[in-house]
């Protein structure tokens, strides 16, 4: 084996990480105080995290820190005070989600290692690639990848690469979520999510009929991850951390896991080409710790499937027999060994030297006396030595070196142990600390639009310093080639964006030229927006017929990932040409600058952001959504497939809520995802003063499942808007504000 695999456990606790530690993992994944993705779990107090990082160094493991949520101007701010005495203290690593936090820390802890958590959805080299190139050090696979996808990803950019190999899975792509906000204003890409995908919901064709019960209950909710059989191909396929999902789960569970994946991770390290099988036992405990409605492989050898899903019951579950008991499983390791010579010599220092892993540390004493009375007893010293208290060291072997009628007060050989097991401990932990460059100077990180930050931070979509703030333009997205050509017939909108889902495959070339030729005539700009999803197969596609596309006459494209920012960047197209949509997410000024680092100067407003926060926000190369059925959901997974079989045809069908509602769902063969839509569209006609107050560049109204008689609609209500004429009460009947109003925690 050229390289030890990590395995990598998760810590709600102090109590916790150390049991994991004994049970045998090489790292662990933990939560401060603020800014993880688990906002109600029991998380780690700052001292508690210090004392952490000292342990784990202590016995030779690393620990990370999540700060993977998304993060909002003014919390970017305290992100320094948050991280500074970590960085200090040796942090090995942060989990970062937000490309803002990402360049925050570049900038401010450059010895800080960055590792792209599974919520910035890398599902290709691309993406890695681009990454690694702007500071991270190891990319956290989407959990969706294939062992194939994975493989090409560690041949394609040498990436160290971390992947899950136990515990819950995300119905969605992570990150690609916003049920859980919609529906209740808790963010899952701020630590908050409420779960939705565990409740019950019925699958029908139209508006109409009802769901049929015989589909079961629950859709939307996955069996837990068990990758156990899966490790010698993991290994093979290039993953160098193994990571188990639980921050939530109880020290019992964590350490049962860990044993376990520890036991035949070290099996097959010690024989890889020898025979590997799990025994029934084994696997059996895993179930009993914990597991819902049995276990899956995940997707590592298959895109979706039904026997991925519990159906019928969502719950988690644990046997009594997998309770974790001390005697059942691995020893506990205790503390650290260290081996010792104390020499006690009359009329010279006394002198303890500590030797633990190659470190020795020496302490001189007080001078040691003739005795007068009663000399020092060889067990008495020995009694008093190996008194470590609650220090992480025991001595493996204390050797004691005494002249006859030696005399030394108690107090000294207590104060010689001590000190010398504080400069042993000094001593071992030292290479780990750091020094952070200073304090946050004012106008870094800034939340707000004074100078230097907001107005110094205007670029133009090329790069180049933009002189003023332009006027709002509106477009529109086509996720059909009829809404499009309805859309061509509206003279406000200046560009369509057209779904490369309205195309297929086969004829996208040759249809995107005619349709980009009929915008020209309209003097309007055409955009190709790209899939969702980037994954391998699709990119690969991309690649060998982009000389076709980018021939076909389109103006730009709309981007939904880093596969496809990287991918565009490879094939020479000029960020002026490049327009990010939100689940590219832009919370502060910091992802702002960021973004504009990956040549990435045009994005869309975050959905997430109410007005306020929006005020604080560069808007000035943003384009914000102004009406439109916002995505929920984007995932691998099929509904149309799991409940009636998959018979690639594409379609709308309606997910029944227990209230009765109905979210539209499309699912999009030919790139093999679903998405999942909110039952009422967002408008914010209605508010278009406040939109233009914030002065975006530009404003989109999008439409994904309305006739041609809606669109018209719709643009007749922005004139109305656009003229202070709108009528409220011949206007949408239902409707959302999405977050622009409430925002979320």
């Amino acid at each position: 084996m050229g390289r030890k695999t990590e395995l990598l456990a998760p810590a709600g606790s102090l109590a916790i990480l150390e049991a994991a530690i004994q049970a045998g993992a090489d790292a662990v994944y933990a939560a401060g105080d603020r800014f993880g993705a688990r906002a109600y779990a029991k998380n780690f107090t700052q001292e508690e995290m210090l004392a952490a990082i000292d342990y784990v160094h202590i016995r030779g493991k690393r620990l990370y820190l999540t700060v993977n949520t998304l993060l909002k101007g003014q919390e970017i701010r305290e992100l320094y005070d948050y991280l500074c005495p970590l960085y200090e203290a040796g942090l090995d690593a942060v989990i970062v989600q937000d490309i803002g936090v990402m360049h925050f820390v570049r900038q401010h802890f450059p010895q800080m290692p960055i590792h792209a958590s599974t919520q910035m959805t890398v599902t290709g080299a691309y993406g890695a690639k681009l990454l690694l190139g702007h500071g991270c050090s190891r990319i956290v696979t989407a959990r969706e990848l294939s062992l194939a996808e994975i493989s090409h990803i560690y041949q394609t950019t040498g990436a160290e690469i971390e992947s899950f190999i136990h515990g819950a899975l995300c119905y969605c792509y992570s990150g690609q979520c916003l049920m859980s906000s919609m529906i209740g204003g808790r963010s899952g890409n701020r630590g908050r999510c409420a779960q939705p995908c565990r409740l019950p919901y019925g699958l029908q064709k139209t508006l109409q009929e009802p769901a049929p019960k015989r589909q079961g209950h629950y859709p939307l909710s996955l069996k837990d991850l068990c990758a156990i059989e899966l490790i010698p191909e993991l290994v093979q396929s290039g993953v160098h951390s193994f990571k188990i999902e639980g921050r939530m789960k109880q020290e019992g569970y964590v350490a049962g896991v860990t044993h376990i994946y520890r036991k035949y991770l070290d099996l097959y390290e010690k024989d890889p080409h020898g025979d590997y099988s799990v025994s029934s036992e084994d696997y059996q405990m895993l179930l009993d710790l914990g597991n819902r409605s049995g276990f899956t492989d995940g997707y590592y050898k298959k895109h979706n499937g039904r026997d991925m899903v519990t159906f019928l019951k969502p719950s988690h579950e644990k046997n009594g027999n997998g309770h974790w008991q001390s005697d059942g499983g691995p020893a506990k390791v205790g503390k650290e060994k260290i081996n010792g010579i104390l020499r006690i010599s009359i009329n010279n220092p006394l002198s303890l030297v500590l030797e633990y892993k190659g470190i020795k540390a020496e302490i001189k004493g007080a001078t040691v006396q003739k005795a007068q009375k009663q000399p020092l007893a060889r067990e008495s010293v020995l009694g008093r030595m190996q008194k470590t208290g609650n220090t992480p060291f025991e001595f493996a072997r204390l050797q004691v070196e005494m002249e006859e009628g030696s005399f030394v007060p108690a107090g000294d050989l207590n104060r010689l142990r001590r000190e010398a097991i504080e400069k042993l401990t000094s001593l071992v932990l030292g290479p780990y600390k750091r020094k952070a460059t200073g304090p946050l100077q004012e106008g870094d990180a800034s939340p707000g639009r004074e100078a230097g930050s907001w107005k110094a931070g205007i670029f133009a979509a090329d790069g180049n310093a933009a002189p003023k703030l332009p006027r709002m333009r509106l477009f529109a997205l086509a996720g059909t080639a009829g809404q499009y050509q309805a859309i061509l017939g509206q003279p406000e909108a200046e560009r369509v964006y057209l779904e490369s889902f309205a195309l297929k495959h086969g004829q996208l070339c040759k249809e995107l030229k005619h349709l980009a030729s009929q915008a020209h005539a309209k003097g309007k700009e055409c955009y190709l927006a790209l899939p969702h999803i980037f994954r391998m197969q699709a990119a690969g596609w991309y690649a060998a017929n982009w000389q076709g596309i980018s021939g076909a006459g389109a103006d730009g494209y709309l981007i939904r990932n880093l596969e496809e920012l990287s991918f565009l960047r490879e094939m020479g197209v000029p960020s002026a040409q490049i327009q990010g949509d939100a689940n590219l997410y832009t919370f502060s000024n910091e992802a702002v600058r960021g973004w504009r680092e990956m040549s990435l100067c045009s994005y869309t407003l975050p959905v997430e952001l109410n007005a306020k926060e929006l005020q604080n926000l560069n808007c000035a190369n943003g384009e914000i959504v102004l009406y439109g059925y916002q995505p929920l959901m984007l995932t691998a997974q099929c509904l149309h497939k799991n409940t009636e079989g998959c018979n690639r045809k594409e379609a709308v069908s309606y997910l029944k809520d227990r209230l009765g509602k109905l979210f539209p769902v499309k699912n999009h063969c030919e790139y093999c995802y679903n998405i999942i839509y909110n039952i009422s569209p967002l408008s914010l006609l209605h508010q278009l003063g406040e939109v233009q107050a914030l002065h975006p560049a530009s404003a989109r109204l999008s439409f994904t499942i309305e006739s041609t008689e809606e669109i018209e609609r719709i643009f007749a209500y922005y004139r109305q808007a656009k003229a202070g004429k709108l009528d409220k009460g011949h206007y949408l009947k239902d409707f959302t504000n999405g977050h622009f109003k409430r925002g979320v925690e």
